[in-house]
């Protein structure tokens, strides 16, 4: 049977059941979708949380220190028999620093939010079927510094918040009953960047279980390329053997198209060697027509790679792939799939109202769409790699991704920081340029350039089809810069330079990496300075930058600028500018920090949106009589025409570049724009004079929630008036409530300082936002949640969301709660009557009780009697104060079970068995006994571990 047969045959076993189904690829496992022969598991569930620091023993002793010394021996907060059981209660993705308040005195740019050094801890169960596997713990994300121990041993340190962590646990891990301890240090006091980092373990948290022979985390590049007019699919795999023996296997790659249908096929003979790595390379047969990935029909194939032996199936990853074109041209700018685009993009930090660096998928969902409707076809991720389900949803949404790398650095920690993100991001559609770096201070300098040329060379082993760019913002003009070691050049702000640069370098692409810093308060129309408020009418930027409208005109007027990113998409935690306390928040967003829009939203639209009409007007109409109010329309028609209360101000030919303005007299009413396409109307707007707030409203961002516990949303929170309008100077208090779980608040307020968690938030201008999360659905029947929002003096508010059966239940890896494991034991000698069971050895008695640990019976006893086992411990804090439970995971022979001498249960069963037995609260030392009562010939004693825990939870 040749490897063509073999494969088909492996697929119509997987029909039958005879072999694991193969899946096609979902968006929210660290391999996309991983099924068949590996295992998947989310590690959100069963976090312990300490917010501080724990000090490590001091060591004195000769023993102390050289069993400190030793693998499995860690001390402190991260021995794996550390008290935790009171610890906080956490689900992950866990942003521990948008918890904290809003403190002036701490670090400006982290928003002035406390960060600093925190604990986790879980405790992990593996069974005896995953004897032999390959078990690899994966970290997405923890901020920032981490150090990691498992089972006792110090299994990993992190140093960047952004990068992902892999972790062999394979040669630490215990099976069966037994608890597996994973602990986590992070410090947070470290910063990157000067932006809110967030902190803690803020991304998601993986076990995967795969065979011994199996297909390395992020191994697997399959990114099309066009060779002339044919289009061919390189595949480079890169397989791990952990097991005792080199093997020779079979790679299977199969292109499919969205409608899972087999495309083409790539075959690979590779022997990997034990405990060792090995690569294998072919490409797909070439395509003449497939469909193409665009910003408009972002079209996605996946490739299936399997790993093979005979008919047995080892390890199997779905990966995405889009097929696309892209280049650069010095004189007229970038060339997607042979066709002109201006880059119309936008900068993004991470963080999100209310959640910090903890986005839902169902938030960064949200925050896509809106780019999308305004008109922003790109995206540069500043300054740091991002979620790998952001990644994913790009690739689904049609973005073009500048992918960029946080630490400007060299040496071989931060250079395999940059090949992690190449890794794991090369076959990402959406990703069409690599950034080494940000506007830094060495970049016009010969060392600046060797750094960048070795940065570049690390991306090129990697991958040869995207250019390597960097974010410049000076140095240009030097003898020798890194503009001379990179493919295309970005360009920060510097506006002024675009002609003498190109002039200079006229055969290097350019575009501008970051521009604007323009300024904007989100409904405000008059600028404070004391009150911290920045007018929403764009004419407010900071000294490096220009207003929206100037950055663009600059812009578009220069074929040889492929394009813009806009800093930025959305405001952002910290790095407050120009005004510092009490803003905590940026002003520079398009959108404010729950995705609000300002009017440079429309501003935007106007500039970039051909294929739909555009109208936006500003301000609201809610002003005193005799003011004069200057009212702008954005739109992409012909012509504007403004009318106040039915009476035209006059039209205009529509100015996209700079929009259009009116300064008219306030009168109650309303004002309205008109805009015309010739001679037609296709366009209007009103603004209204809008009565007091009298009721809430809450509108849903999408009609439904998944229920598998993870599935988010935003809902936005109106105060309107009597004719159900947004009153848009309302700021009343609202509290919140009802059956949705809450997980974060906002109002984009960036001189807030209320709690972001919590159930009340002040609105800010007419607005504020919840965000709920689902909760984990039992069974398939139809489920409901709701939210109520009430305020002094306002009609309440109340919307249910219907939550919508996960397709399948979100596979995750097992925990336990924190036990105690009672592992030292003294056995009396035999006695023909019932003993006492607050006997003791004598002091000075060394010999006639046997220690021993659980885990193998006494065997068969000789004669009838009694035998008594007892040790002594002292209770984890929580069980001390509110009881617990002992767990005999095996127990055989019958027995009565006393603690501090008080009959607290009895077994009259004298087959193995589990048996768990309650325990009241009590501080101190405590002592548990067994009294076997022996029958000669039958076996008795603990053939498991035993466990001293809280209560079971219901």
């Amino acid at each position: 049977m040749n490897r063509r047969e073999l494969f088909k045959s492996a697929s119509a076993l997987a029909v039958v059941g005879l072999l694991p189904q193969v899946a096609i690829a979902g968006t929210n496992g660290p391999d996309a979708a991983d099924k068949g022969p590996r295992e998947t598991l989310l590690l959100d569930k069963g976090w312990r949380f300490h917010d501080g620091d724990i000090a490590m023993p001091v060591l004195i002793t000769h023993d102390q220190t050289y069993n400190a010394a030793k693998a499995g021996r860690a001390l402190g907060a991260a021995s794996p028999a550390y008290d935790d059981s009171d610890w906080t209660e956490v689900t992950l993705p866990h942003d521990f620093v948008s918890f904290q308040p809003i403190e002036n005195g701490t670090n400006v740019d982290q928003g002035y939010r406390r960060r600093g050094i925190v604990w986790y801890r879980n405790h992990l169960k593996f069974s005896d079927a995953d004897r032999g596997k390959h078990i690899e713990l994966q970290l997405d994300g923890i901020a920032t510094f981490a150090t990691i121990w498992f089972n006792g041993t110090l299994v990993a340190r992190n140093w960047s918040g952004y990068n992902s962590t892999y972790i062999d646990l394979t040669p630490y891990v215990t099976y069966g009953d037994s608890d597996n301890a994973l602990v986590v240090r992070v410090d947070a006091t470290a910063m990157e960047g000067w932006w809110y980092e967030g902190g803690g373990i803020y991304r998601d948290a993986w076990i995967v279980k795969r065979n011994p022979v199996h297909i390395v985390t992020d191994g697997v590049f399959a990114h099309p390329v066009k060779e002339g007019d044919e289009w061919k699919v390189p595949i480079e795999v890169t397989l791990n053997n952990s097991g005792t023996k080199d093997k020779t296997v079979q790679i299977v790659c199969t292109l499919l198209d969205a409608e899972e249908r087999k495309i083409s096929e790539g075959f690979i003979d590779l022997t990997v060697p034990k405990l060792g790595n090995a690569v294998g390379k072919a490409s797909m047969p070439a395509l003449s027509d497939p469909e193409l990935w665009s910003i408009e029909t972002p079209y996605l194939y996946r490739v299936l790679t399997r790993v093979t032996e005979g008919a047995e199936v080892w390890d199997e990853v779905t990966t995405t792939c889009g097929f696309r074109t892209e280049r650069f041209d010095a004189q007229t700018g970038f060339y997607l799939n042979d066709k002109p685009l201006k880059i119309k993009g936008v900068c993004l930090h991470q963080d999100h109202a209310g959640v910090g660096c903890a986005v839902p998928e169902g938030v960064l969902d949200f925050r896509l769409r809106k780019l999308k409707e305004l008109g922003a076809n790109a995206i540069r991720f500043s300054h740091n790699a991002q979620n790998k389900a952001l990644m994913d949803a790009c690739d689904r949404h049609g973005f073009l991704v500048m992918a960029e790398n946080r630490n400007f650095n060299a040496s071989t920690d931060y250079l395999e920081q940059l090949e992690w993100l190449v890794r794991r991001d090369r076959n990402h559609p959406s990703v069409f340029l690599w950034s080494v770096f940000n506007e830094e201070p060495m970049q016009g300098t010969e060392q600046g350039y060797e750094m960048v040329r070795r940065m570049s060379a690390v991306v090129k082993a990697l991958d040869t089809s995207r250019p390597v760019t960097a974010a410049m913002n000076d140095g240009l003009f030097t003898a020798l810069n890194v503009s001379d070691a990179v493919d295309v050049v970005g360009i920060n702000y510097q506006q002024h330079q675009y002609d003498a640069f190109h002039a200079a370098h006229p055969d290097i692409p350019m575009f501008s990496s970051e521009d604007t810093s323009a300024f904007m308060t989100r409904g405000e129309y008059k600028t404070d300075a004391v009150k911290h408020i920045m007018a929403s009418y764009d004419d407010d930027a900071a000294p490096w930058g220009e207003t929206h409208r100037a950055a663009w005109k600059e812009i578009s007027a220069r074929p040889f600028v492929a394009g813009t990113f806009v800093w930025t998409g959305f405001d952002y935690h910290g790095e407050p500018t120009p005004h510092t306390w009490p803003t905590n928040s940026s002003f520079f967003g398009i959108m404010d920090l729950c995705g609000f829009e300002k009017t440079a939203f429309y501003i935007h639209q106007a500039q970039w949106i051909d294929d739909r009409p555009v109208l936006g007007l500003v301000p609201h109409w809610n002003w005193q009589s005799g003011d004069k109010v200057r009212v702008m329309a954005c739109a992409n028609l012909d012509e504007v025409e403004l009318f106040v209360n039915g009476k035209s101000a006059g039209k205009q030919a529509v100015d996209r570049l700079n929009m259009n303005y009116w300064t008219v007299d306030y009168a109650p009413g309303f004002i309205e724009v008109r805009g015309y396409r010739g001679s037609k109307l296709v366009s209007k707007v009103r603004n209204e004079t809008t009565g007091k707030a009298v009721a809430l409203r809450l509108v849903k961002d999408r009609p439904t929630l998944i229920g598998d516990g993870r599935d988010a949303m935003p809902i936005r929170v109106e105060a309107i008036d009597a004719k159900g309008r947004v009153v848009p100077d309302a700021n009343h208090k609202v509290t919140f409530g009802g059956t949705a779980a809450i997980i974060g608040l906002g109002n984009g307020d960036p001189n807030c300082l209320e709690a972001e968690k919590g159930d009340t938030r002040s609105l800010f201008n007419g607005l504020a936002q919840v965000i709920i999360q689902a909760p984990e659905m039992a069974g398939n029947a139809a489920a409901v949640i709701n939210l109520t929002a009430r305020a002094e003096s306002l009609k309440p508010a109340n919307i249910e969301i219907r939550l919508d059966a996960p397709k399948a239940a979100t596979p995750r890896q097992p925990t336990m709660l924190p036990m105690m494991v009672l592992d030292s034991w003294f056995r009396a000698p035999n006695a023909t009557a019932h003993p006492d069971p607050n006997q003791r050895a004598a002091d000075t008695d060394m010999n006639s009780w046997a220690w021993f640990r659980p885990g193998e019976l006494f065997g068969a006893a000789k004669t009838d009697g009694y035998s008594l086992v007892a040790a002594n411990y002292t209770p984890f804090a929580s069980i001390q104060k509110n009881g617990g439970r002992v767990v005999f995971t095996s127990i055989t022979g019958t027995c009565d079970i006393y603690l501090d001498g008080q009959a607290i249960g009895r077994k009259d069963d004298p087959a193995p068995s589990a048996m768990t037995v309650a325990i009241p609260p009590f501080g101190g030392s405590r002592r548990l006994s067994v009294v076997f009562k022996l029958k000669a010939g039958e076996p008795f004693g603990f053939g498991g571990l035993i466990r001293i825990g809280g209560p079971e939870k219901t």
